[in-house]
């Protein structure tokens, strides 16, 4: 019964992500949480969500700023070995709360947009960038306080989408080898991600096909309200 709800899991999320230009982990590991258990859905998602951040990152690279994505890039990496060990010693449930607060809380920053001060300095790079590196290693979700950081430096589009692929892209990678070191990437991990990698390569190519017929500001919303609510069943 799981592996259909896996393969459309990935498919959706995939081509969601494709479309938004964010929101694949956001949406598949809270999903695939609730059907597979946190332990196996967060070394999968990590598996196969870095297929995904490597396509976005060769589409989105020209708006790279190579000096402030390393900012925030050196202290994720090492918050990534934290949340790894944050999610093989605190309990399930009590992580999965903290995974519904999160996506709440981001989805509802998102939604109504509030004012920042706008930051000069660069210096809040470390501390944010090691907060996602938390996030990455125990949910997969590095985005939020990254999107918000971004927001307050305002950031243009295209540095958004390629800062974002990038921290995505070395968390997935560390996070991989952190699960692996743990001996968390099982056998059934492993025919997990071999099938649902064909999904995510459908749903990237849906994605991009609907990306040129579709409002993106509408999709975007409609995508924020999914999470929300997946955070509010994460709850539940």
């Amino acid at each position: 019964m799981s592996w259909p709800l896996i393969v459309l899991i990935v498919f959706f999320a995939a081509a969601l992500q494709t479309l938004a230009g964010f929101g694949f982990a956001l949406l598949v590991m809270p999903l695939l949480t609730l059907v597979l258990g946190l332990k196996t859905a967060a070394p999968l998602v990590a598996l196969v969500g870095f297929t995904l951040y490597l396509v976005n990152l060769l589409r989105y690279r020209r708006g790279l700023v190579w000096r402030e994505t390393l900012q925030l890039l050196l202290p994720a990496l090492v918050g990534v070995l934290v949340g790894v060990q944050v999610l093989r010693t605190f309990d399930e449930n009590l992580i999965k709360g903290v995974l519904g607060v999160v996506l709440i809380g981001y989805a509802l920053f998102a939604l109504f947009k509030p004012a920042l001060p706008p930051l000069k300095s660069t210096v809040w790079a470390y501390p944010v960038g090691f907060l996602a590196g938390c996030l990455g290693g125990a949910f997969n979700t590095p985005g939020p306080p990254i999107i918000v950081y971004g927001n307050a430096r305002v950031w243009p589009r295209d540095q958004f989408r390629s800062t974002l692929q990038v921290i995505f892209l070395a968390s997935s990678a560390t996070v991989i080898l952190a699960h692996a070191a743990a001996g968390n990437i099982t056998a059934d991990v492993a025919r997990m991600a071999a099938i649902a990698l064909p999904a995510l390569l459908a749903g990237i190519a849906l994605g991009a096909f609907i990306d040129r017929r579709m409002s993106h500001e509408r999709f975007r919303t409609a995508v924020l309200v999914l999470i929300m609510a997946t955070g509010v069943l994460m709850l539940v």
